[in-house]
This record gives C-alpha cells, sequence and structure tokens, in this order.
C-alpha cells in the first residue's frame, strides 16, 4: 500500500487538503482523531492523564477538556514532554490499524506533526500544504477564535516552515486560497496513482 503523508502547520489549510483528497475517493487517516480516540472515556490514557493534570482537564460528561489540557501543556515544556510521551506510542497504533484498512488505490496519513512524531517512518511520501507563516496566523486566529499570542506558541511546538518544507517531496501552496489548492491535490491525485502502480 502507497501511503502520503500529508501535513503543515496551524492554519496552512492541511485539513480541506485532506478533503479533497477523500472527496476523490482516497482512503484518509486523520491523525487529530487518532489522538481524541486514545483518549476517550474509559481509555487508560485518560484516567493517568488525570491523575496527572487533576481532575480540572475534564468536562462534566467525563471526556477530556482539550482546551484546558492545551493551555497547560504549551507553556510548560517537560508537561507536554510527559504528555506526548503518553500518547505518541498510542496514537501511532491507531494510526497503524487504520492504514492497515484502507480501501483506496493509496492511503493519506493526515498529521500536524508527521515529521515531529516520528510518523513519517510510517509513509513513503511527505507532501506539505504551505504557505507564508503571517497568512498563517491570521487564518488560524480567525478559524479557532483563538488569541494570536496562543497561535504563536502552538506554531512555535510545531516545526518550522523551512525544516518543514527541506522535508517534502510535494508542496501545495495554499497563499492564494481553496479553488486553487483543490485544483494542485487532483494534480497530485494523478500523480500518487501513478506511483501507487509502481
Amino acid at each position: 500500500m502507497f501511503r502520503v503523508g500529508l501535513t503543515g502547520g496551524i492554519g496552512s489549510g492541511k485539513s480541506a487538503a485532506a478533503g479533497y483528497f477523500r472527496e476523490l475517493g482516497i482512503h484518509v487517516v486523520d491523525a487529530d482523531w487518532a489522538a481524541r480516540v486514545v483518549v476517550q472515556p474509559g481509555r487508560p490514557a485518560l484516567e493517568q492523564i488525570a491523575r496527572h493534570f487533576g481532575t480540572n482537564v475534564l468536562l462534566e460528561n467525563g471526556e477530556l477538556d482539550r482546551a484546558q489540557l492545551r493551555a497547560l501543556v504549551f507553556d510548560h515544556d517537560e508537561e507536554r514532554a510527559w504528555l506526548e510521551k503518553l500518547l505518541h506510542p498510542l496514537i501511532r497504533e491507531e494510526i497503524i490499524t487504520s492504514l492497515e484498512q484502507s480501501f483506496s488505490s493509496y492511503a493519506i496519513l493526515e498529521s500536524p506533526l508527521l515529521i515531529e512524531s516520528g510518523q513519517y517512518q510510517l509513509v513513503d511520501r511527505i507532501c506539505v500544504v504551505d504557505l507564508p507563516e503571517s497568512l498563517q496566523l491570521e487564518r488560524a486566529s480567525s478559524r479557532d477564535e483563538n488569541h494570536p499570542e496562543q497561535i504563536r506558541k502552538i506554531m512555535a511546538a510545531q516545526l518550522n516552515r523551512q525544516d518543514r518544507l527541506a522535508k517534502a517531496d510535494d508542496v501545495l501552496d495554499n497563499s492564494i486560497g481553496l479553488t486553487e489548492l483543490r485544483s494542485q491535490v487532483q494534480a497530485l491525485h494523478q500523480k500518487y496513482l501513478q506511483l501507487a502502480k509502481s
């Protein structure tokens, strides 16, 4: 099974690109989805997180309060490291299982931390959705209604633009808009179909 890792910083348009691949009938595994699955109520990871950070990281219904947890870990590197050490292996297992169930000509692994987490080892090529950091900040702030400072912290925790591009086999330029992004995805789709055959 030919696999492509799709990545990009926060606000890059990675999810939009993944959606266009889905429209073309391609199986997309979303690492963020896998990250949500492993912390569902009843899963051991959620119990460990609540024990470590306290029950204030849980919502009234017992689910993880992701915003609360994000605020705690992005201000403390050692806490983020603890969380990543717990979750990354579990997320990886979930991703592998889902990739193995792929039904299309090739599969996409959509992951904001594809390179940082080592998930790139699960794919044959890396496709980066790219745009200038100023535009990334603007789009992420308006989309998530987050304060620009919070977005900057998230961006700082992710691989910087230059290093991400250096790892890319393919680049989708999302600086113009979604119509242009869609046509670039369609062109890459044809390329990936050929690569999957060979």
